[in-house]
Order: structure tokens, then C-alpha cells, then sequence
């Protein structure tokens, strides 16, 4: 306990201590601990959570209410207590033990739709801060821990209103900054003691929790999933660089419509905050056009928005991937104006990388595997296709993956074409980024290829969100060093 208890004074000065992870012999060796606290200048909250909260303790209602009693008295440390414990006990608190007292209630069987009243009974007790934790199966189900907040602070009661799990992420992180008296995170991703906590480190470096408050602009990224993203880390890190108050969020989307309509749409949403504009990626980048206002000419043509922008009253549509793509193309190949690209994949991606070179005067062959997917979209592009089946790509100056072949997890070890069917070409481009090195550009790397990675192009089309949604302009390198950390796992 000593141990972790150094460790978390280096990056914060506010810790719980989980006692339901110690045996009852152990819990009686805790006396120490006011004055450890005072040595570290920590204030500390000890919770003893019972199984059916959270917590892994089976001690009974009496035996954690006399254990709660043995526990050190001091100015530094905090007691959370569940609301049963503390109705049993609610005529014999004195002034100083209501003065750091937590009263929390946590429902893992609930929904958010009980807040409320959740919120009455607990304000009942006289706690300096009353705790709410409940499941979000879906980003909106934040919604109604956002306005218990702002009841408590109506109230003039201090609250802390978490939605768990990786849905309630935006609780945690927006929750100081909307009243909460605090938020919870772990001190490495082993020690999470709930679904959806991240990091202290995330939490200050990556969404700078310190600086945010009520004007901070709200960007984020929606789809299903998105935890692989790291979309957060390049867009924080250039609001940083720029002296943006804002902060980019994670919103897993089950719900789309609901999303949009309760808390983007400046008409609709049900919710106080400056949200300035979204990231989309699958599966609603086509989808989401139906919810639009306004949708720009070549998101119309291609089919797909991938950033969203508020403007005035209205939702604004564009799309910033080709011209990412197309840059990063440029910037290594050069001019593409007659050069000769084979573009791999017959999905959506591909129809957007044949839409961008199009554009360039590029000639264009798509090949795949689906005879027939292939080529309706080289009829509908008018572009030629081939079939993916033996083929060889000697011929082109250009050869682009546009699948899902070579992705981290199940289709890392996966490629669409050889190194003997790619020698010749001049440059292989792999639109997947992570890993940073696929499979594909391995092959091509070893019959003499140059070869470009995908984060070139995602920090591109980033950049271009951040001058939609900032009127900024974005530093490409500050996104890309913030983008290497989160891939290699070195973020804080």
C-alpha cells in the first residue's frame, strides 16, 4: 500500500484506496495510514466496496459498518461509503465525519434512466459529496449524468456522476470541468478498478483534464468501434501546440440518430456544451448524410462524410480523406497526372482513392476478388478493373492497398498481393496505418518498391478537420510525433 501510494503522489495528490482488495486481517492493520498520508501530502478516500457495488469484499452490512468505525481518523483521509451503509448510520454521523464523507451508489443492473432518481434518494444524506456510477450502454446514456451535475450544482451539493464503461468515457473526462468534484483514473491500464477508467496519464497529457472547463470547444470521433483510434492523440496534441481550448473525445456510437439529435444538433441537443464539430468513420460515413444540413459537393459524389462541422444552427458535411490521400500521394510520388495506379479493394475506401486520383488524371485499374463487386465500381468510376487472382502489377507506377488486409489483429499477418506480384511497380501505398508497416509493404519493400505507410495520409486529413472545426492551421509534425507515441504505446 506504501508502494502504491509513492507512486500515485508523483502524479496526483488525490487517491482511493480499494480496502475490499485486503483480507480482514489485513484491514486491521491499517492505522498507520493518516500519517502516511500527511508524509505524502495525499488526501486519500478509502472505499470498501461489497461485491454487489463493484467491489470484491463479501463482508455483511454490520461488519463493514464496524470496520468503516476502526478506520483512521484524520484531515487527509476521505471515507466512501454506500448509500445503504450510510442510511443505517445516518443519525450518528458527526459534523467532522460528514466533512469527508463520500456517499456513493453504484448500479451495474441499471440504466441511465434511473439517474434521477438515484440523485434524490442520495442527496438525502448529508455527505460533503455524494457519488453516482452507472453502466452506458450507448454515448447518450452520458447524457443524464451530465444534468445530475447540474442539479448537485443547483442544489449547491458537490457530485461526482460517472457512467462506466468505454460508452461513459466523456463523463470522466468532461466531468471537473462541468462541476464534478472529481474524476477517477488508474495509474497504469492493469490497475483499472472500473470498465471504461483510463489512465492518470491519459487523462492529464493526452485530454489536459487540468485545463478544460465550461467555453472548452468539443470535438470527437464517432463510430463502432473506435478504441483502436488514435485520432485523440494527434487532434489534443495539436490543440496543445495551438493554444485551442478544446479537447477531442472518443464517443463510441451505437445509436446514431439519437447521438446526433440529443447532443450535437444545435436545435435539438439537450445538452449545454461548445461542441464544435466530429470525426466519422465506419460504419456512418454514409449513413450520417441523412442527418446533415449541408453536405459539400465531393462528400456528395463520393457518398461518405468523415467530418462533421457545426455551424450557426446547422450540421455541416465534408469529406477530408481523399484530400489527405492525394497529398501524401504527391508529396512522395510527385505529380499523378498519367501515372499508371492499381488500386486493391472493391469497398468503400477503394471508391474514394479512384475518386481522388480521378481527379489528378491519373489511369486507373481497380482490381479484386468480387468479379462482380470490382467491377460495378470501375463502371460506375469508369476506370478499368481486373481481376486480383494472379495478377501482377509490373506494369504500374503505383500500387494501392485500399482493404483491410495487413490490419492490426486478425488480418495482420495478411497481405492482398506478394512481393513476386509487385515487383516492378515503383511505389506500393497502404492506406492502413497501424500497423505502420504492413505485410503488403514488407513485400513490396523487398523487390525494391518505395513504399508509404497510411499515417502520412490520416495525419493529412486530420489536419484538414482542425481547420474546419479551428480556423487553424495544424501542426502535420505535432500529429504525427503524437501519433508514433500512441502506436508505439509510449503516450505520457
Amino acid at each position: 500500500m506504501r508502494e502504491a501510494l509513492v507512486r500515485a503522489a508523483e502524479v496526483t495528490d488525490f487517491v482511493e484506496l480499494r480496502l475490499d482488495c485486503l483480507s480482514p486481517e489485513e484491514l486491521a492493520g491499517i492505522d498507520e495510514l493518516g500519517a502516511l498520508c500527511e508524509e505524502l501530502e495525499l488526501s486519500v478516500i478509502l472505499t470498501l466496496r461489497p461485491a454487489g457495488q463493484g467491489g470484491t469484499s463479501e463482508l455483511d452490512l454490520s461488519t463493514r459498518s464496524s470496520a468503516w468505525m476502526s478506520w483512521p481518523q484524520s484531515p487527509n483521509v476521505w471515507r466512501d461509503m454506500e448509500l445503504d451503509l450510510a442510511r443505517r448510520r445516518l443519525e450518528s454521523f458527526s459534523k467532522e465525519e460528514l466533512a469527508h464523507l463520500i456517499c456513493s451508489y453504484h448500479d451495474f443492473a441499471g440504466t441511465a434512466k434511473d439517474v434521477e432518481h438515484a440523485y434524490d434518494r442520495l442527496a438525502l444524506v448529508p455527505a460533503h459529496v455524494l457519488k453516482l456510477a452507472v453502466p452506458a450502454y450507448d454515448v447518450t446514456d452520458c447524457l443524464p449524468l451530465f444534468k445530475v451535475l447540474d442539479k448537485a450544482q443547483a442544489d449547491q451539493r458537490e457530485m461526482i456522476a460517472i457512467a462506466m464503461g468505454p460508452e461513459g468515457l466523456a463523463t470522466r473526462i468532461l466531468g471537473p470541468s462541468r462541476g464534478a468534484f472529481l474524476t477517477f483514473a488508474s495509474l497504469d491500464h492493469d490497475s483499472a478498478t472500473a470498465e471504461g477508467q483510463i489512465t492518470v496519464a491519459e487523462l492529464k497529457n493526452v485530454y489536459r483534464i487540468d485545463q478544460l472547463n465550461r467555453e472548452t470547444q468539443i470535438t470527437g470521433l464517432i463510430g463502432l468501434p473506435i478504441s483502436h483510434s488514435i485520432s485523440p492523440e494527434m487532434h489534443n496534441a495539436a490543440m496543445e501546440t495551438a493554444g485551442v481550448n478544446g479537447v477531442y473525445i472518443p464517443f463510441p456510437v451505437r445509436d446514431l440518430e439519437s447521438f446526433l439529435r440529443l447532443m450535437v444538433h444545435p436545435k435539438t441537443r439537450e445538452i449545454d456544451w461548445n461542441i464544435r464539430g466530429l470525426s466519422v468513420t465506419a460504419p456512418y460515413k454514409s449513413v450520417v448524410m441523412n442527418y446533415l444540413d449541408w453536405i459539400e459537393p465531393t462528400a456528395v459524389e463520393l457518398g461518405a462524410v468523415n467530418t462533421i462541422v457545426v455551424e450557426g444552427n446547422q450540421l455541416h458535411g465534408y469529406n477530408t480523406d481523399i484530400l489527405g490521400f492525394v497529398q501524401g500521394l504527391v508529396a512522395t510520388f510527385g505529380e499523378l497526372g498519367n501515372a499508371k495506379c492499381a488500386v486493391i479493394g472493391a469497398g468503400g475506401a477503394a471508391r474514394a482513392v479512384v475518386w481522388g486520383l480521378k481527379q489528378t488524371g491519373a489511369k486507373i485499374t481497380v482490381f479484386g476478388r468480387d468479379e462482380k463487386q470490382t467491377k460495378t465500381l470501375a463502371q460506375q468510376l469508369e476506370v478499368d478493373s481486373r481481376s486480383l487472382t494472379g495478377a501482377k502489377f509490373n506494369e504500374f507506377d503505383l500500387v494501392i492497398n485500399a482493404t483491410n488486409l495487413g490490419t492490426v489483429g486478425e488480418f495482420e499477418s495478411q497481405t492482398p498481393a506478394t512481393a513476386e506480384q509487385l515487383a516492378g511497380a515503383r511505389l506500393a501505398c497502404d492506406l492502413v496505418y497501424n500497423p505502420q508497416e504492413t505485410l503488403f509493404l514488407r513485400e513490396a519493400r523487398a523487390v525494391g518498391c518505395e513504399t508509404l505507410g497510411g499515417l502520412p495520409m490520416l495525419v493529412r486529413q486530420a489536419a484538414q478537420q482542425f481547420k474546419l472545426w479551428t480556423g487553424r492551421d495544424a501542426s502535420e509534425q505535432i500529429m504525427r510525433q503524437a501519433a508514433d507515441a500512441a502506436l508505439t504505446g509510449s503516450v505520457g
